[in-house]
């Protein structure tokens, strides 16, 4: 299942990582590194009054977390061995909330074979974030630039 360039990959390939099980002590964590202690995060009684009824994890835990979740595939799974560059990331949405004790997973499918030259190509993904219940909780469109087979 590694792979060693952009030839390597079809569209419509589909790629699912492990699961991962979100903890308190992850979202303390990411409130203490982003500094981003928003009360729907970390506050029990704010976060009982609102639209969720409980606390959530920031949506950017979900997107760090869940999408490196693919590399325990292995390290030329997602990215061939000629990877180059992140290239970016298009279409983020947050669908659902990702509370503490889900267990997500990320879920990509190959969208995008684009060569740019003789050297280089993009490679884009349709992914998403997805907890216990099969429910989407994030779905975002990753590129990454990676070397082409030497002819």
């Amino acid at each position: 299942m590694n792979k060693d360039c952009f030839e390597d990959y079809t569209l419509g390939e589909c790629l699912v990582s492990p699961g991962r099980t979100i903890t308190e002590t992850d979202i303390v964590l990411f409130s203490a590194f982003t500094g981003d202690w928003h009360p729907l995060h970390t506050d029990v009684e704010y976060a009982k009054k609102s639209f969720f009824g409980e606390r959530i994890a920031h949506g950017m835990l979900g997107l760090v977390v869940g999408s490196a979740l693919m590399f325990r595939l292995g390290p030329n799974v997602l990215l061939p061995k000629s990877f180059i560059a992140f290239y970016g990331m298009d279409k983020i949405r947050f669908t659902g909330p990702i509370k503490i004790g889900d267990t997500i997973r990320c879920e990509a499918v190959v969208t995008e074979l684009k060569a740019k030259d003789e050297k280089t190509g993009v490679l884009r993904y349709e992914a998403s974030i997805k907890n216990q219940r099969d429910e989407t909780c994030l779905v975002f469109h990753p590129g990454f630039l990676v070397g082409r087979r030497k002819a």
